[in-house]
């Protein structure tokens, strides 16, 4: 059970953007619900699809029966890019809290509840998941895969020395005011957002805490990330430290 810091009712939303996620997203539904329905969290799942192929939003329009009122889905038309699938389904969320992740089974939901506690227990403004302290790690990646990401996570950290282990991490838990801010104030909207958005919390005196998670390569579906989406990571590190 998640302790809560005050009377105050908190809720938490989390934002799923999709494509191409039709045989990933009732499991990841399913889990959500169950973590959320275990730890007596008041959620919602805010899904954004851009235009799926593959039947996502048929599925997604069932979950949003199966588990009424707590699954809305927007939709977008044509693949729009993560960082704006965030901006956009933040305009529908509702929560006081924000919870932004992956749909493919990469972040499990059983972190969250760690998540909470620690925002409430030091009050931060973010909480981030990292695969790079002790008791987090990566499964399913080959040796070149990992050496990539550990690299990216150095190279980004000696430019910018943003505080924290996970950079390129892209499940977090947000104060909604906090992500707010932040989106209002980082034009980044690309691979390289996840990064900017710490970088700026950090310029902007927002704290950040961190919790160990176990990252698993995704089992349905191809992964997301290319040669040009490292290519833009790269680019970024330079952009934010030019401006930082």
């Amino acid at each position: 059970m998640v302790a809560k810091k005050s009377d105050t009712k908190d809720t938490y939303s989390v934002i799923l953007p999709t494509f191409n996620e039709r045989q990933n997203l009732p499991v990841i539904t399913w889990l959500l619900a169950r973590t959320f329905k275990e730890n007596n969290i008041d959620w919602e799942l805010v899904i954004v699809d851009d235009g799926s192929p593959d039947g996502t939003q048929d599925i997604a329009n069932e979950l949003v029966k199966a588990y009424s009122p707590h699954v809305i889905l927007q939709t977008r038309t044509g693949k729009l890019g993560l960082g704006t699938a965030y901006v956009h389904g933040l305009q529908f969320a509702k929560g006081n809290h924000i919870i932004i992740m992956d749909a493919d089974f990469s972040h499990h939901p059983k972190f969250i509840p760690q998540m909470i506690a620690l925002q409430n227990k030091h009050d931060y403004d973010i909480v981030t998941g990292t695969r790079y302290a002790p008791g987090g790690g990566v499964f399913g990646w080959d040796l070149r895969r990992k050496l990539t990401s550990k690299g990216a996570n150095i190279f980004a950290d000696t430019v910018l020395r943003p505080g924290v282990s996970d950079l390129t991490g892209s499940f977090r838990l947000y104060k909604r005011p906090v992500l707010e801010k932040l989106f209002e104030s980082t034009d980044v909207r690309g691979f390289s957002m996840q990064m900017a958005l710490a970088v700026k919390a950090k310029a902007l005196g927002y704290t950040i805490g961190e919790v160990p998670i176990t990252f698993v390569d995704r089992v349905y579906g191809d992964s997301k990330l290319g040669t040009s989406e490292i290519a833009e990571y790269a680019v970024g590190v330079v952009n934010l430290w030019l401006k930082v």
